[in-house]
């Protein structure tokens, strides 16, 4: 690829800040995980698509974790950026900060990394500009992101072998100490 074409991490640096109101919280009291789930998916889409400058699909979110609760009344900061590119695709970090207003606090409440795609005109994948690294975190979070990819295809390996295992047969064995019942009158093992 065109190194001119080639951007840099803080070219689509991406942040949103959205109130949290009474309506997106739960019977809890507390934000729903659903909302914050939807507002990464708003920020990955937008930087994204910046620095691929198409139209971006979502692939897979990984790795969000839940830190803190958030409340109602907080103000959420989505800070996103690309920490690495493929082909076609590029891996989105997304960190989640709530802040009180009232209090003056911040504090991290998720983070979060989604896969996206770049599609062209014809709605096939198309490539995307590479990305300039300009700091040693950044090169961190590139070589991060490759771990995880191939740690993701091992994983898929691993489940598809237990799948297959599983399938031919399931041995009472594995279930003993779970908290389950088995209903052998339905089936048998």
């Amino acid at each position: 690829m065109n190194n001119a074409k080639a951007k840099s991490v803080s070219y689509s640096k991406t942040t949103i800040t959205e109130l949290m109101i009474p309506s997106y919280a739960n019977f809890g009291g507390k934000i729903h995980g659903g909302i914050l789930l939807s507002l990464i998916d708003k920020v990955a889409y937008a930087c994204a698509s910046k620095h691929a400058a198409n139209y971006c699909v979502t692939v897979s979110v990984d790795n969000v974790d839940f830190l803190e609760p958030v409340e109602v009344g907080d103000l959420v900061h989505l800070k996103a950026s690309v920490v690495y590119v493929g082909n076609s695709s590029l891996v989105v970090g997304i960190n989640v900060i709530a802040e009180n207003v009232k209090e003056g606090t911040l504090k991290k409440t998720n983070n979060s990394y989604v896969t996206m795609v770049a599609k062209g005109d014809d709605d096939k994948p198309t490539k995307v500009p590479e990305l300039i690294l300009e700091s040693q975190e950044e090169v961190r979070l590139f070589l991060e992101a490759i771990k995880r990819k191939e740690l993701k295809k091992d994983y898929r390996q691993k489940v598809k072998e237990v799948t297959n295992m599983l399938a031919e047969s399931t041995p009472k064995a594995l279930l003993e100490g779970e908290r389950c019942k088995l209903d052998l009158k339905k089936f048998s093992l």
